[in-house]
């Protein structure tokens, strides 16, 4: 159960401060990128230490693949990130709320401005170059325990800054999943974008780490 504690924790602090920066700060791309970034670290050091720091289904699932983490532990670790990221989306609409601001701006995740190919196109790629970092970073045989936590917030940082104004840089499912609950609109109706296209950037980054040799 701590392990499961672990990642509602972690999910919740990522969703919590990320989407904080986008709706009660009014951060600008940078603000925004380092918020989910320094956010995802943060969970790393204080809880990766006890479930292994997902905090993302993507990551759970790419594990999963790799044998790294066993099906029932994965099925609870999602349900785990799913519950934290709603809870914190909750908390989230009551602050905003509180504030006299529009309640279904919760810093959902939605592609307004490009086309649903091209959007699901941006997760996939995102979600692998992110993905492949972690995958290398944790490896047992290359990896770097004592930097994994700073070099996965680095590169979330770096990532939702380029596709922030493309997808709103979701990469994953979790994240996009409480924002849109409660958001609803066309960030739920797109909701299954953000849930398909990082479990499939997420598997192809499991494959090609693995002929990378992130997995004896």
């Amino acid at each position: 159960m701590r392990k499961y504690l672990a990642e509602f924790f972690g999910t919740f602090m990522l969703v919590f401060l990320g989407t904080g920066a986008v709706t009660l700060a009014k951060g600008n791309v940078l603000t925004i990128g380092l918020a989910f970034g320094l956010a995802i670290t943060i969970s790393a050091y204080a809880f990766g230490g006890i479930s292994g720091g997902h905090f993302n289904p993507a990551v759970t699932t790419a594990m999963l693949v790799n044998g790294r983490i066993k099906g029932k532990d994965a099925a609870w670790y999602i349900v785990s990130q799913l519950v934290g990221a709603t809870v914190a989306a909750a908390i989230m609409k009551l602050f905003v709320g509180g504030l006299g601001l529009p309640t279904n701006q919760l810093g959902q995740t939605d592609f307004p401005k490009i086309s649903m190919g091209l959007a699901f196109l941006v997760e996939v790629i995102a979600t692998f170059l992110f993905l492949i970092v972690i995958l290398n970073v944790t490896s047992k045989d290359h990896g770097n325990d004592a930097f994994a936590g700073l070099t996965i917030g680095v590169t979330l940082s770096l990532l939702v800054i380029v596709a922030l104004n493309l997808t709103g840089a979701s990469l994953n499912p979790a994240r996009s999943f409480g924002p849109a609950l409660f958001a609803g609109g066309s960030a739920l109706s797109h909701l299954w974008l953000y849930i398909v296209a990082p479990e499939v950037g997420a598997v192809l980054a499991a494959f090609v780490g693995r002929y990378m040799g992130s997995e004896k």
